[in-house]
């Protein structure tokens, strides 16, 4: 069995949320509510639909587009998106 798509993926989204705003959402909800097991299965619940969505999106593009366009999209996306948050903040 090949793990490395699990791996990657793991590695990838444990990196890229870590400090993000989802995370002090949970934090300031686990704050709020003091019942942890509940906020970690409602953030759990939440991550697993919005990954679900993710995949089902990547895998209908992967299958009618080529591997370079989709990277090509998600990087002027993430650049689009970066920019936009800047001039809100600016």
């Amino acid at each position: 069995m090949d793990l490395k798509p699990l791996m990657s993926t793991f590695v990838l989204l444990l990196l890229a949320e870590l400090g993000d705003k989802t995370q002090l959402a949970v934090i300031a909800q686990s704050a709020k509510f003091h019942r942890p097991w509940m906020v970690l299965l409602g953030a759990c619940l939440a991550l697993f639909i919005v990954s679900g969505v993710g995949v089902a999106i990547g895998q209908a593009a992967g299958a009618y587009l080529p591997r370079d366009a989709i990277r090509w999209a998600a990087g002027a996306l993430f650049i689009i998106m970066g920019v936009l948050m800047m001039l809100k903040v600016v």
